[in-house]
C-alpha cells in the first residue's frame, strides 16, 4: 500500500488554494500531484480543519469468533459435514457468513474432512482391481488392462500429393481423393 503524501506538501497545496486564491488545477500542476488529490485535500480541510490523512489499513476482526467459533470446531470434529451445510447451520444460529469465510476458517483450523475411498469407475480397472486379478506386471498395469478409451490412436503421417498439397494418411474418402487413389 502506498504511503500518504507528506503533511508539508498537503499544507502548502491547501494554503495556495485557500489563502492565495489559486485554482485547484494550478495548485496540482505546481506541486506535481493529481487535481483530484488537491480537491480532496481542500474538502478535508474545509470539513475537519486539518489536512492530516485518515487511517490506512487496519485489522478486520474474524467473522467467526467466540461462541460460534467453539461451536463450529466441535461441529467439524463430530463428523460428516459440507461447507455449504455449515453456512446454513451458522445462519440458523444467527451468524450470517458466506462460503468463502467458512472455507477460510476450516482451512485455518485444519478441520478438513476427507471422504472415504471409493472406486473411481467400473469401466476401466484400477490398480487394485488389476492386481487382484493377477494382471499387473512389475511396472504396473499391462497394456491390455487399460481401457480402450485411454489407448492412443494411430499417429497421423503427412505426405505430399501430386499437386504439392499435403494429405493425411488414412482410409477416409477425403484422404483418398487428396492422394488421387
Amino acid at each position: 500500500m502506498a504511503r500518504p503524501y507528506s503533511m508539508d506538501l498537503r499544507e502548502r497545496a491547501v494554503t495556495t488554494v485557500e489563502r492565495d486564491g489559486t485554482s485547484r488545477r494550478q495548485a496540482a500542476a505546481r506541486f506535481g500531484v493529481a487535481v483530484s488529490t488537491v480537491i480532496k485535500w481542500v474538502q478535508r480541510f474545509r470539513r475537519t480543519g486539518t489536512v492530516a490523512p485518515g487511517r490506512m489499513g487496519g485489522h478486520r476482526p474474524k467473522a467467526i469468533a467466540g461462541e460460534h467459533r467453539h461451536w463450529l470446531i466441535e461441529r467439524c470434529r463430530s463428523g460428516d459435514f459440507t461447507l455449504r451445510g455449515l453456512v446454513a447451520e451458522l445462519a440458523e444460529r444467527g451468524l450470517k457468513v458466506d462460503y468463502r469465510t467458512v472455507w477460510a476458517f476450516v482451512h485455518a483450523e485444519k478441520l478438513s474432512y476427507k471422504k472415504p475411498f471409493s472406486p473411481a469407475s467400473g469401466i476401466a480397472p484400477t490398480w487394485r482391481a488389476a492386481a487382484r486379478n493377477g494382471a499387473a506386471t512389475s511396472r504396473g498395469l499391462s497394456r491390455r488392462d487399460l481401457s480402450l478409451s485411454t489407448k492412443p490412436g494411430p499417429r497421423r503421417t503427412w505426405r505430399r500429393c501430386a499437386d504439392g498439397a499435403r494429405a493425411a494418411s488414412g482410409s477416409s474418402a477425403k484422404s483418398l481423393m487428396a492422394t488421387g487413389t
